[in-house]
């Protein structure tokens, strides 16, 4: 088999293509959201080089399969065309996020105040990968006011952002206190 040309040169003018064959402007509120799901699994193998723990660390990297599986959808003229099964989001993939945010959530003090990104290092990227999975989320609704939209899409951003913030608290009760809001001076 031939190896494949890393550049194309096709997107020289500004223009990229959808799965259908569409050119779309690179600015295409479509690029825009699985852009940013591509930069959300980059922060989640940043991540990942710091978690220990096999049994979390398998879940990330399956995190990550399924964000191929967002942007796939994503890049789909889902209004001309049905995805494909392998750009499915399925009511299982949603459940096994809340089964892992329930063990997680088990193991941690109660909450009652506001937490502040930090605490460790595997703490601060769990954050980041929160917060830019709301970003995602924010941007797929974008896209759905456009373009059909599969349910689940958005549910599992809006799971996924929640598992972050609760393995963030994981790992910063593991190595240090957790790093509170305080109101007022400090």
């Amino acid at each position: 088999m031939k190896k494949s040309i890393i550049y194309t040169k096709t997107g020289d003018k500004g223009t990229t293509s959808l799965v259908m064959g569409t050119r779309v402007r690179k600015t295409h509120i479509r690029l825009e959201a699985y852009g940013t799901i591509d930069e959300l699994n980059s922060f989640i193998g940043w991540l990942n080089c710091e978690i220990m723990d096999e049994e979390h660390h398998n879940f990330l990297l399956y995190i990550q399969h399924k964000l191929f599986t967002v942007g796939s959808f994503l890049a789909t003229e889902t209004e001309v065309k049905q995805p494909k099964a392998a750009s499915i989001i399925s009511e299982n993939d949603i459940t096994r996020i809340e089964t892992q945010i329930d063990q997680i959530d088990a193991q941690l003090p109660r909450l009652n105040r506001f937490v502040l990104p930090g605490g460790n290092e595997a703490a601060s990227r769990a954050h980041i990968c929160r917060t830019v999975t709301r970003r995602a989320e924010r941007i797929v609704y974008r896209v759905a006011e456009e373009f059909p939209v599969a349910e689940n899409v958005v549910i599992f951003l809006n799971r996924l952002s929640d598992y972050f913030f609760v393995l963030a608290r994981l790992e910063s009760n593991k190595s240090s206190k957790e790093i509170f809001w305080e109101q007022g001076d400090i």
